[in-house]
Parts: C-alpha cells; sequence; structure tokens
C-alpha cells in the first residue's frame, strides 16, 4: 500500500479536517478565481459552482476519487468570443452565451460518458493521441499570451477622440502596473521552484498575495468596493430565461464544444495520475465514464447558475501527492467551504480589488505553463516528429489555432481559432496514413 498519512474512507478528527479543508480550499483558490476574473464572470459565483461541482463529482464515482473542481482554462478564449468580449468595467457583454456553451459541453461529456460505459473507453484514446492534444493545449496557453502581456503591461485611460468629441478608453503603458506585474509574476516562481512541501502547490494563490501587497504599498489598489460591500452577500447568479435569453447557436456551438477535444484528455491524464498517486486504478473503478459524468454534471450545473465550465484540479492532486492525505471527507470540507465562503461579500469584493495588472503578471507563468504543459504531453508520449505526419498535423493545428483561422458559412455560422485547429487536427490523425493505432494510447495501469 502507499504511505498515506490518511486513506480515502478514512475521516480526519474535527480539527484536522478543518486546516486540511482549508488546505485545498487554498491551493485551488487562485486559479479558480482568475478564470472569471479574465472572462467577465463573477468570482464568488465560480466559487460557489465550484464547491457544488466538486460534491456532484463526488457523488456520481461513489466517493472513491479525491479530486476537487475548480474553473477550466481551456474555455477562456472560446467564452470570450462567445459572449462578445468584456466592456469597460471588465463584464462580460452577454455572458448568457458562454453559459449555453458551457451546459453544451457537460451534455457533451454526459453523451461521451454513455458511450464509453457502452463500448469501454480505448476508442477515445485512439481518438485523441498526444500528437493532436499536445498541439491543442499549446494553442489555449500561446494564443492567450498578447492578452497577458497586455494585461500586465497597459491601464484604460479616458481620451477625447478629436475627430469625434467623445470620450473613448484606449490603452495606455503604465510602468508601475507593470513592475507590479512583475513582482506578481516573480513571486509565484519563487514559490513553485524555491519552496517545499504545501507552498510549491499555491504559487498562484501566494503570488496573487504578494502583488496585491506590493500594489498597495505603491498605491494602485481601490479599496472603495470592499468598503461598500456588506458582510453576507449572494453571488451573481446567471439564470436562463430570468438573466438572458436561452439561445442555442451555431456559433456558440462551435467555439466551445470542440474545446472538449482537450478537457477530455486533460481529464483522463489527471485520472492516471491521481491513481498512481493514491495506488488505484481509476479508469476501472469508479471507471473512466463516472468520472468524465462527474466532471459533465458538475459543469452543467455551475452553467446553470452562471459559472465557468468545470475541470479537476492538477493544483489539488498536487497537494494530495505532498501530504499524503487522500481523504473525501477532506476535499467535501474543502468544497463546503468555498460554497461557504462565496457569500462572504467583503471577502469577494478584496478579490474583485485585485490589479488587472496583478492578474495579467499570474497570467504570463500560467498561461506559459499550460502551452508547456502541452509540449510536455508531446516529450512525455515519445511522439516522433522524424515522421512527416506527425509534423503535419502538428504544425497545422499551431498555425491554424494562434492565427486566428476562421471557416464562415454566414455572419451567424463559424468555426474560429482553436475550436477550428482542434477539429482539423482530429481529422488529420483519422485520414492521413501510417497512425499507430495503439502506440498513442494512454496505459492501463
Amino acid at each position: 500500500m502507499s504511505k498515506q498519512v490518511i486513506d480515502i474512507h478514512e475521516k480526519p478528527t474535527g480539527g484536522q479536517l478543518v486546516t486540511l479543508s482549508f488546505q485545498h480550499m487554498f491551493a485551488m483558490f487562485g486559479s479558480t478565481i482568475l478564470v472569471p476574473q479574465l472572462v467577465g464572470l463573477s468570482p464568488a459565483i465560480a466559487l460557489l459552482t465550484s464547491g457544488i461541482a466538486t460534491i456532484i463529482f463526488l457523488l456520481v464515482t461513489q466517493f472513491k476519487v479525491p479530486a476537487y473542481l475548480g474553473s477550466s482554462f481551456a474555455f477562456i478564449t472560446p467564452m470570450l468570443l462567445v459572449s462578445g468580449g468584456l466592456d469597460p468595467e471588465g463584464a462580460a457583454i452577454h455572458p448568457g452565451n458562454a453559459m449555453i456553451g458551457a451546459m453544451a459541453v457537460g451534455l457533451v461529456y454526459a453523451i461521451v460518458s454513455l458511450l464509453i460505459y457502452k463500448s469501454g473507453y480505448k476508442w477515445i484514446m485512439r481518438l485523441l493521441p498526444a500528437v493532436v492534444v499536445g498541439p491543442v493545449i499549446m494553442v489555449i496557453g500561446l494564443g492567450l499570451a498578447g492578452t497577458a502581456v497586455d494585461m500586465a503591461m497597459n491601464i484604460s485611460v479616458e481620451q477625447v477622440n478629436p475627430d469625434s468629441g467623445e470620450t473613448e478608453l484606449v490603452k495606455q503603458y503604465s510602468g508601475k502596473h507593470f513592475s507590479a506585474a512583475l513582482v506578481t509574476l516573480f513571486a509565484a516562481i519563487i514559490f513553485n521552484v524555491y519552496f517545499k512541501n504545501i507552498l510549491s502547490a499555491m504559487p498562484i494563490l501566494l503570488g496573487l498575495v504578494v502583488g496585491y501587497i506590493y500594489s498597495a504599498i505603491i498605491g494602485i489598489v481601490d479599496f472603495t468596493k470592499v468598503k461598500e460591500a456588506s458582510w453576507f452577500a449572494l453571488p451573481d447568479f446567471l439564470i436562463p430565461g430570468v438573466d438572458y435569453e436561452f439561445q442555442v447557436t451555431s456559433n456558440i456551438l462551435l467555439a466551445m464544444v470542440p474545446v472538449v477535444i482537450v478537457t477530455i484528455s486533460e481529464h483522463i491524464g489527471h485520472q492516471l495520475v491521481l491513481g498512481k498517486i493514491v495506488e488505484r486504478n481509476y479508469i476501472k473503478d469508479p471507471g473512466l465514464h463516472r468520472s468524465i459524468l462527474g466532471d459533465g454534471l458538475g459543469t452543467f450545473v455551475s452553467a446553470l447558475i452562471g459559472g465557468p465550465p468545470k475541470t479537476t484540479y492538477g493544483e489539488n492532486i498536487g497537494v494530495l501527492g505532498i501530504t499524503k492525505v487522500y481523504s473525501v471527507y477532506v476535499i467535501m470540507g474543502a468544497a463546503v467551504i468555498a460554497i461557504l465562503l462565496s457569500f462572504f461579500g467583503k471577502a469577494m469584493a478584496l478579490v474583485q480589488t485585485i490589479p488587472t495588472s496583478v492578474l495579467g503578471g499570474i497570467s504570463i507563468l500560467l498561461f506559459g505553463i499550460i502551452a508547456s504543459s502541452g509540449l510536455r504531453m508531446i516529450v512525455e508520449k515519445k511522439v516522433d516528429f522524424s515522421k512527416n505526419r506527425n509534423m503535419v498535423i502538428a504544425s497545422v493545428i499551431l498555425v491554424v489555432g494562434i492565427g486566428g483561422a476562421a471557416i464562415r458559412f454566414s455572419e451567424a455560422f463559424s468555426i474560429e481559432g482553436m475550436a477550428l485547429a482542434a477539429i482539423i487536427g482530429v481529422f488529420l490523425n483519422l485520414i492521413l496514413p501510417g497512425r499507430e493505432k495503439n502506440a498513442e494510447e494512454f496505459e492501463e495501469e
């Protein structure tokens, strides 16, 4: 057996449970609230839905898989695309579109889960080899590189247009804000590289804290929202038919659904890594179909009340590996704490005062890590680039995805960027000769 301190179904004492649960909550906190900040949603609703989605996942997987579900970074670009970008206040212009797309993603997860239940899992391994998924993950990170740098370096200022005489927001370089971004970036790097144990598992949160303190010292944090906020506040729910018109369009589906190619692969990878840590075979028991269904239901319910799509979090898997505490009670405790914290008005207001430059600094590292993880997958799966088919597939995915290529059938019907790159990658892998059917499958542990 593994050298666990507390095994999966063992219940810690009261004090241990609270302490260990807070540890997991802090590990996921930075990344989970960063996604809504980037796509113009409420950090409070993201925190609330992460807790709800985690509880759903634990229920579906029969309390056998100690995984925490947080906000997925893979959907940032498509969510910005379908929601029409952000308004001057930093809120999504049409957030309902992103919610509709996330619900569709959850349904696709359910369909894939059913197919795996009926026909086994090996077909999906063949459909999603590293030569396809690796470059698409790189596109996710590199495609957001410009956004991260812009957030880090530039601020929005009001200027009068000399031609129209109207006041408009323009981007302007700010050395003071860029310094906050750099402090945040290097703090996160230091915690990740030089610290050990639990501190190295939450560099995003700790980098944000250091960057925020520095920003407050140099005077770029406005605490007005915190002073005005009440101690108790409801998260900003987005209910279909109430807060937005529920209208499914081809553009929403084509922008959001193809990303499932990446997120399901990420999910499988997490299940394999988690299985190695706790010495269990999660592909067989409770089964890949159950874990994918739990992820999908969590995403669907999250979108139903206004939260971003969900994914199992590597940060929390890292905490499991470091602490050797595998108890599902601890994961459940972290979910409950996240739910309670989402109603703490002043805490959520404090989150919203984080300067954009600080978010930009942490995004430089985070988006770079996403891109590098795609490269890491290619290396670890030993993709042979001496073969022309592999070189062609990866090259086309990278240029189509990063270049923002689009197929527009009409104003209301188009496939763009990362979604188009993922679809083309899967298509090329299926039709080009020389595919090794079993070489790139995930190993059954």
